[in-house]
């Protein structure tokens, strides 16, 4: 059997499937584990217990690549991630998977989610591969300097606008998206964290190319979307109904994971609906 793990590793499917499986399905926490998906979008992490997005509705759809709304698959506080509402340390773990390269200030949300998460996961794009092809709205380059993240600011949409150009009008843009996308783990900087993260930042963002940024238009991918849904289903079944499934049965209670100044002293527990604090 390890043979044919092996085996299939040295193939382009083999690889796309152990990378998404690592990256999106496994997950070290157990069943008593309380996880927070940071910029949950359209596509929250199937073990996330607590969501938060800044935009939940259509008013900034470039934002995503699937769905134009946020999916309100279980409870979701409609809340800036640089100033999160949640009490210190009440996470477990933290997501946060391709989000920090659109937000103005990454330090500031990376301060946030150490505060308020003991561990977790962060995701971004790799700049050299970004600098082919880069998304809409994304604001910063990412790059690992052992283990700092670096964010070097951007000062516009495309590394290079000629290319950018001939990749548009020549029709080769998708083609090339998905040739990139074939090798995932070359695309991205996948970060696994324990109690700090280490950040630079260099430049600074000029407001016109945030709010530009902001209201940019995407190519919703819905279809690859709810692909994507189905097998993360599939994929996590065994984690959710076998016996060693490690998704959390309890309810969790409103007062339990909000900072002290929200806290209501009701004993209501969380529901799947937007929470506006």
């Amino acid at each position: 059997m390890a043979s044919v793990a092996r085996l299939l590793r040295r193939t382009r499917i083999g690889r796309s499937a152990s990378s998404f499986y690592r990256r999106r399905i496994a997950i070290p926490v157990d069943s008593d584990a309380l996880v927070l998906d940071v910029g949950s979008g359209d596509k929250p992490h199937w073990r996330a217990d607590v969501l938060l997005d800044r935009y939940v509705d259509a008013t900034h759809a470039g934002q995503r690549s699937g769905r134009a709304e946020a999916r309100i698959s279980r409870p979701l506080f409609d809340a800036d991630a640089a100033d999160m509402p949640f009490a210190d340390g009440v996470f477990d773990y933290v997501v946060c998977s391709h989000v920090l390269e659109h937000v103005p200030d990454p330090a500031a949300v990376v301060a946030e989610m150490t505060r308020v998460g003991k561990a977790g996961y962060i995701e971004v794009p790799e700049a050299s591969s970004a600098k082919i092809l880069d998304f809409p709205s994304h604001l910063w380059w990412v790059r690992a300097d052992g283990g700092t993240l670096v964010f070097e600011a951007k000062s516009r949409r495309a590394f290079d606008d000629e290319i950018a150009g001939y990749l548009k009008r020549s029709g080769v843009e998708d083609r090339m998206a998905r040739l990139l996308d074939s090798e995932f783990d070359h695309r991205v900087i996948a970060l696994p964290w324990s109690g700090r993260v280490d950040v630079r930042v260099v430049g600074e963002l000029d407001p016109r190319f945030v709010a530009a940024a902001l209201e940019a238009d995407a190519h919703h991918h819905v279809s690859q979307s709810l692909v994507s849904r189905a097998v993360t289903a599939l994929c996590a079944l065994p984690l959710r109904h076998g016996p060693k499934r490690i998704d959390r049965r309890r309810p969790i209670e409103f007062d339990q994971i909000v900072a002290p100044r929200y806290r209501r002293a009701n004993g209501e527990t969380l529901q799947r609906q937007i929470y506006h604090l």
